[in-house]
């Protein structure tokens, strides 16, 4: 069997504060991710999702630093390089980063050719100007990006064009693992379609050989990856494939995150929308036990004490105390009881209205007597 791509083992990271205090914001992180393969990694705001992302590009500055672990990229750990070998050999060329606010992320002071240029300086030097312009008209045009880009600024750029743009540059060395964060954020619906549409055309044609997609969006991972990942608090709390993340989720976390959002897949359409009480623990001082535990509706003492260890299950993990037969019975009690709470305003509402519709024909019966007295007395 062929390594991993990409091979993360119990990374830790953390923040350093001003007042020396440690933010542990990437905690015992592991996963594997093959040639061919897309992964998503989904959570609520704070999560440790971007700060992953640095960790794997190996963008350990100040106030972000390195606790342990390793990371893997085709059998090299990265850890082990020094910041010269890590940009010369594996930024670009291994592993390629779209950042949060890409639209931001260009200088507005030069032209779209500059970035691809110094890029190339870098890590081709023996490259001519004139070819590097040819190979960039080339890479833009199978992107459905106009050669004229090339010679604009970012500020004549459309948002989704800005976008396209980023990720024209950020894979124009091929790399092997391209982790995308949040790169749907902030586009209007035509343009998300069109950078998602994008990225798998990158993966069809190998340009990039496989795909790290970062969003707060769980449901639209649906659409993107082969597998999901949910962070909570620095954790992975559960990973399996898209299916599983998205119609049967195990960790109450996952269950919660896909209970906040509206869904529009068939089977999901129905589901009452609601949100997860309580605020993420404080990862200055990281509670004993699960992390979710005080938001959590099933929690119980045992869920406050040690470290909590995933289960495998059907080629999945998550990370709970309760088995999938305890979920499952716990899932169908829930079930009853929102189709018991859905069925009591209908019966109520029918009520009303049969009671509402006899009132209606008592008056009216009483306006014709009303009537039929004024048309006697009339007559007579």
């Amino acid at each position: 069997m062929n390594q991993p791509i990409l091979q993360v083992s119990g990374l830790k990271t953390y923040y350093r504060t001003r007042l020396k205090e440690n933010v542990f914001a990437v905690d015992g992180v592991e996963f594997g991710l093959n040639e061919g393969q897309t992964l998503g990694i989904a959570g609520e705001s704070g999560c440790g999702k971007s700060t992953l992302a640095l960790s794997l590009m190996g963008f350990y500055f100040p106030p972000l630093h390195y606790g342990s672990g390793s990371i893997r990229i085709n059998g090299t750990d990265i850890m082990q390089l020094n910041k010269e070998q890590l940009r010369s050999r594996i930024l670009g060329k291994e592993i390629a980063y779209i950042p949060q606010a890409a639209m931001n992320a260009l200088n507005p002071t030069l032209r779209i050719i500059r970035f691809i240029e110094d890029i190339m300086k870098e890590h081709r030097p023996e490259m001519k100007r004139p070819d590097v312009r040819k190979m960039a008209t080339e890479r833009f045009q199978s992107l459905n990006l106009s050669p004229d880009v090339l010679d604009m600024y970012p500020n004549e750029l459309s948002g989704g064009m800005k976008q396209r743009t980023v990720i024209a540059i950020s894979t124009i060395l091929n790399p092997n693992v391209l982790i995308a964060d949040e790169p749907t954020s902030a586009l209007d619906v035509t343009s998300q379609k069109a950078v998602i549409r994008l990225l798998k055309d990158l993966l069809k044609r190998k340009v990039i050989k496989s795909l790290v997609f970062i969003t707060h969006e769980l449901p639209l991972l649906y659409h993107v990856t082969d597998e999901i990942m949910v962070m909570y608090a620095g954790e992975i709390v559960e990973r399996g494939t898209a299916e599983q993340m998205i119609f049967n989720p195990l960790h109450p976390y996952t269950r919660k995150l896909m209970g906040s959002i509206i869904v529009p897949e068939e089977g999901m359409k129905e589901h009452k929308l609601a949100a997860i009480p309580g605020a993420p623990p404080n990862l200055k001082n990281v509670p004993e036990g699960c992390r979710f535990a005080e938001r959590c509706t099933l929690v119980t003492d045992e869920c406050r004490q040690g470290k909590i260890e995933n289960i495998h299950v059907d080629g999945r993990i998550y990370r709970c105390l309760l088995t999938p037969e305890m979920l499952e019975q716990i899932r169908e009690k829930e079930q009853e009881q929102d189709d018991h709470v859905e069925q009591k305003p209908v019966n109520e509402e029918s009520q009303e209205k049969e009671q509402n519709q006899e009132e209606n024909d008592s008056h009216k019966e009483d306006v014709r007597d009303d009537q039929a007295d004024t048309d006697d007395i009339a007559d007579r």
